[in-house]
């Protein structure tokens, strides 16, 4: 779907030199001389680099949809992470470089949403939470408060996550898995 240059927006992506850039911030510029256009921050999806571009209102760039899809977390083979199609039940073989340290949150059955342009997967996202158990804390030191200090804790998927004083080895933790933070004690 051709757009004009002055409305492309943050989240919109585009075809652009060839490739497929997402825009990550937009800003509309109107100089005392020329006329106006929109300077527009680009990401690269396959490669991650960035680009700054002018586009006039006169232009017009490609706006790309990307197709959605839920599929399931089945398992790690090496280096690859095997996920299934929920509608169709057809197998997708991902690389663990692809998720990026991510990876490390997936679990069995989990639903993941993979976005893709033309049958190619551009980006995958994980549910924003996830319980993990801890399997290695710190003892409590007397006399800390609690408002404060930290302390360091190993979950069972090998990833260290600063936790409250009361949480010991074994418990089970809500994290965040865009900061990998802790959030709080799992119900």
């Amino acid at each position: 779907m051709k757009i004009n240059g002055n409305e492309i927006r943050p989240g919109n992506v585009i075809e652009h030199n060839g490739g497929l850039w997402a825009a990550v911030k937009t800003a509309h510029v109107k100089p005392g001389k020329g006329g106006a256009f929109n300077q527009v921050e680009l990401k690269n999806l396959i490669d991650g680099t960035k680009l700054n571009e002018r586009f006039r209102a006169s232009e017009t760039v490609e706006r790309v949809r990307l197709e959605q899809k839920d599929y399931q977390f089945l398992y790690a083979e090496g280096d690859s992470l095997i996920f299934m199609d929920l509608q169709s039940y057809e197998q997708l073989q991902l690389q663990k470089d692809f998720v990026g340290e991510r990876a490390a949150f997936l679990q069995d059955g989990m639903t993941v949403t993979v976005e893709s342009h033309e049958d190619r997967p551009i980006g995958i996202s994980l549910p924003d939470q996830v319980v993990l158990e801890i399997v290695e804390a710190d003892p409590v030191v007397k006399g800390q408060t609690a408002a404060s200090s930290y302390k360091p804790a190993i979950m069972e998927n090998g990833i260290r996550v600063m936790v409250p004083p009361f949480i010991s080895s074994g418990e089970k933790i809500l994290v965040d898995t865009n900061e990998i933070t802790y959030i709080r004690r799992a119900d």
